[in-house]
């Protein structure tokens, strides 16, 4: 089988590279590039964020031919600078200017690494493509298909509960599913730190990269300045009597749920740019912008990964989660509108991921 390795430059699609020779495939490493903050946005000295990811490619890619080189296999680099410029950063300055939350690495996912990667590696004669990423992959049922003659490839969470990533996948479609690999979903952080070491990887102890896919750990309000213009306003603490406490960097920039100045924000209002917030963020709903609790959510943009929603004699959600590590809520789901056991907070552009018990069935994006 003709697999190519999406590598990073980090451990863990190094270690995946690893497991797939092992395991007899005709393995070929590729290093995505992606577009990257140019050098005149010019941050603070010694700030994490845009002055270093304008050259942090560079490193990875280095990295990653290392991890080629150590296996011995082919290397290649795929430049899909325009796609991620138009596809993900071009997407998330849209959506914070008209006030909502995206998930860029949702996004990522979607249109870079199983859209144009996987489209690019099946034209140069891949079968299947490989990445990193905490998930299973579940073959079609043999019961099912004899019972009811279809089968669904599953997409299950990764062992390791604190690296699990199906958040960040519930876009993908059978066909997606069906020429990708998840080499490491299976096995915990610190067993793939102990194989790393043991196959004398070049990135066995390299630290895991933090922040937004391929642009890393860049501050997120500090990047948006450079292209949405705002300005400071006020915060007011929500109670018996609303009172200023504050200031903010501007109210674009902030999502229901996000702490400042110790408190939670739980709803914004963009025309008067002003926050609300409160010291629990379990408070009744507000009208500010959608913000606060809510039980009906109207979501759009729905994927089903079996491809159609599961009717009575299918699996049902039983759990939604709101965000990436977030509790698993119970929820229902009719149509296109997910239904909470319980109030839960959330906002405009967020993705809600609908689970039964470990398997991801799909999700959608808040409206």
């Amino acid at each position: 089988m003709r697999v190519m390795i999406g590598l990073s430059g980090g451990v863990d699609s190094a270690v995946s590279a690893a497991l797939l020779k092992r395991a007899g495939a005709q393995v070929l490493g590729a290093f995505i590039k992606t577009w990257t903050p140019p050098a005149s946005l010019n941050l603070p000295a010694g700030k994490a964020g845009l002055r270093g990811a304008s050259c942090a490619w560079r490193n990875e890619r280095r990295d990653a031919m290392r991890v080629a080189a150590h296996l011995d296999i082919p290397f290649v680099t795929i430049d899909l600078e325009k796609e991620y410029k138009e596809s993900v950063v071009d997407y998330m300055i849209s959506e914070y200017k008209s006030g909502r939350t995206p998930n860029p690495d949702v996004m990522c996912n979607k249109e870079i690494k199983f859209g144009a990667f996987l489209r690019k590696a099946l034209e140069m004669g891949a079968d299947a493509i490989a990445t990193g990423h905490y998930a299973q992959i579940i073959p079609p049922s043999p019961s099912l298909m004899l019972r009811e003659g279809r089968g669904e490839i599953q997409l299950l969470r990764g062992v390791d509960p604190a690296k699990d990533q199906s958040y960040f996948l519930w876009t993908l479609t059978q066909d997606q599913l069906s020429k990708n690999i998840f080499p490491v979903g299976h096995l915990l952080k610190s067993e793939v730190r102990e194989l790393a070491r043991q196959l004398r990887l070049p990135v066995a102890s390299k630290k895991d990269s933090q922040g937004i896919c391929f642009l890393g750990d860049v501050d997120m309000k500090e990047f948006l300045s450079h292209y949405i213009k705002t300005k400071p306003g006020k915060v007011f603490e929500a109670g018996a009597r609303t009172k200023v406490i504050g200031e903010h960097e501007g109210a674009l920039f902030y999502t229901l749920g996000e702490k400042i100045l110790g408190q939670y924000v739980v709803g914004k209002d963009v025309e008067k740019n002003l926050l609300i917030v409160t010291k629990n963020h379990l408070t009744p709903t507000l009208p500010y912008n959608k913000g606060g609790q809510r039980r009906d959510i109207k979501l759009k943009d729905i994927n089903w990964i079996s491809g159609s929603q599961p009717n009575t004699y299918d699996l049902v959600p039983s759990t939604c989660q709101v965000r990436y590590h977030g509790e698993k809520l119970p929820c229902t789901v009719s149509g296109n509108t997910v239904t909470f056991k319980q109030p839960v907070l959330v906002a405009p552009g967020q993705s809600i991921v609908f689970y039964d018990s470990n398997i991801c069935l799909g999700g959608g994006v808040v409206e």
